[in-house]
């Protein structure tokens, strides 16, 4: 049993005050770095959405934002201005073959929960009530769509199948996705100054680091899965 008992900050060495400092030191300034990134990503994504028009430049600049959360989590320091006017354009027309479907499909949800949210009887609550559930389905596998489009190469017709069914097998991160973005839009709409610095930024960041992390957890689920099994042999040798 101790009989003493020391004060951490009384003896702490020299080289450990330095340490804790540098380290608290990194950590903000890793923070600021990101919160910079983060805006300048937001204004970007306005700018280059502006620049197609609205409808025909919001996928692009999704696209091109996700592809640079990617790098970006994965230790890549590349220029960001440099890597989302390359990726913008790059992927112009099939982005636009992704986002074009959803917006229409929202449009329509919206449009339809308008109307039949307005009706007095029965029916046209029930089907209001339907239309709200399959809204949230569909902004869930929303949040999929870009960033996995930003990590793999598959057919165009795969990636909003995919996405949806990603979204029901992963209940967990899909909520985690949709909590997200609520809090991102209740923000903004408590404060609509966030709107053109950091609130689209900070989506597109958080979800794009999200997915990249639930899709990397499947994947190496998968790996293990697919591994064939050590032959009995092979574990005895491995042991002896």
């Amino acid at each position: 049993m101790r009989t003493t008992f020391r004060f951490a900050s009384a003896t702490m060495e020299k080289g450990d005050c330095g340490m804790l400092s540098g380290t608290l030191s990194a950590r903000a300034y890793s923070f600021f770095d990101t919160l910079v990134w983060i805006a300048c990503l937001n204004l970007l994504w306005i700018a280059f959405t502006v620049l197609g028009l609205g409808v025909f430049g919001a996928g692009p600049a999704t696209a091109a934002a996700q592809i640079a959360v990617r790098k970006r989590a994965a230790g890549d320091a590349a220029p960001l201005l440099r890597g989302f006017t390359a990726a913008y354009f790059r992927s112009f027309r099939r982005a636009n073959m992704l986002s074009l479907p959803v917006m229409a499909i929202a449009a329509a949800l919206v449009l339809n929960w308008n109307y039949f949210s307005r009706g007095a009887g029965l029916f046209s609550q029930l089907m209001a009530a339907g239309i709200f559930v399959a809204a949230i389905f569909v902004a869930g596998a929303a949040c999929y769509v870009f960033p996995m489009y930003a990590r793999y190469e598959l057919p165009m017709t795969q990636y909003l199948l995919v996405s949806s069914r990603f979204a029901v097998r992963h209940l967990a991160g899909t909520v985690i996705l949709l909590f997200v973005s609520a809090a991102v839009v209740y923000a903004s709409g408590s404060l609509p100054g966030l709107i053109p610095f950091f609130s689209i930024g900070v989506w597109l960041y958080l979800t794009g680091w999200l997915c990249d992390r639930f899709f990397t957890a499947n994947d190496e689920a998968v790996a293990a899965v697919a591994e064939p099994a050590v032959p009995p042999a092979l574990q005895q040798a491995s042991t002896a």
